[in-house]
């Protein structure tokens, strides 16, 4: 496994990071565009030829140490990959690290959303999705993409941004009040303060690169048009690291178009945004 960023071996080793990253690739239950399990070394290349400066937070995040765990490669059956990584973030959890997520498609995160609401009490899971992703069962199986918050929706807080596509059937498992929709908000910002004042102290955000517009991120499994912009995105993700403590993160769906290197390196930036974030602020 090649280390992050093509950083030196002292930034990313296992006992002295700050920063676990995990390998998820799995796109078995994906139903319209595949990819998203050959998504990580696109993620990786990106990262390499990416400046490790963050001008916003004039910091270099990557001093903290960010170390690359082996992936979970479990893909036998939905159950079966439900299993391996709730157990393996459950495990993961006994560790003093931030841990982040890299998918895969978005039914990964039921488990990783399990070990987190069992270990943190009244966690609040933010969704930056394009879709609801609350139906309880899809295609024979709660451990769906069409599945990823149901079980939060449950046993968390529960926030959804940037939704705008769902089936009728999921209707009766949303929660309006705490779901924010890409038409809605779009050219406002008013609707930040409200929902983050809508979370619990301790957040895991949850990020269906979908949520994005396809015009700056066409290179996911289902391009909803109508989604969230960067800027926008990037200064709502810092009030939330300002004002909560983010307990960790996944970044699903990212399915690499060949030839188009500008959605693989969003990914890159978005994630290193997000650590610069955490370590500068730490919901502060």
């Amino acid at each position: 496994m090649p280390n992050f960023a093509g950083l030196e071996d002292e930034f990313c080793q296992k006992d002295t990071a700050k920063v676990w990253l995990q390998s998820i690739p799995y796109d078995g239950t994906s139903t319209w565009g595949k990819g998203a399990d050959k998504s990580f070394a696109p993620f990786l290349d990106a990262l390499e030829n990416m400046e490790l400066y963050d001008i916003e937070t004039d910091s270099e995040v990557y001093h903290e140490g960010v170390h690359i765990l082996d992936p979970i490669t479990e893909k036998s059956t939905p159950e079966a990959v439900f299993k391996a990584i709730y157990e393996s973030t459950t495990e993961l959890l006994k560790a003093d690290k931030f841990l982040t997520f890299f998918g895969g498609e978005h039914s990964i995160s039921i488990g990783i959303i399990k070990a987190f609401y069992e270990k943190f009490d009244n966690l609040t899971v933010l969704q930056l999705d394009a879709h609801t992703d609350l139906r309880p069962s899809y295609l024979g199986t709660p451990y769906n993409h069409a599945c990823a918050v149901y079980d939060a929706s449950l046993n968390t807080n529960l926030i959804q941004v940037g939704i705008r596509s769902m089936d009728i059937s999921e209707m009766k498992y949303l929660n309006k009040e705490k779901t924010y929709f890409a038409e809605e908000i779009y050219g406002t910002t008013d609707w930040m303060q409200k929902s983050i004042d809508q979370l619990t102290d301790d957040v895991f955000i949850t990020i269906d690169l979908d949520a994005f517009d396809p015009s700056i991120m066409p290179s996911t499994g289902t391009p909803e048009p109508g989604g969230l912009l960067w800027n926008p995105t990037i200064q709502y993700l810092r009030k939330v690291f300002e004002q909560k403590n983010v307990v960790g993160f996944d970044i699903v769906e990212l399915a690499p178009i060949k030839g188009l290197k500008g959605p693989d390196f969003l990914v890159a930036k978005l994630y290193y945004k997000l650590l610069s974030y955490k370590f500068k602020f730490n919901g502060k």
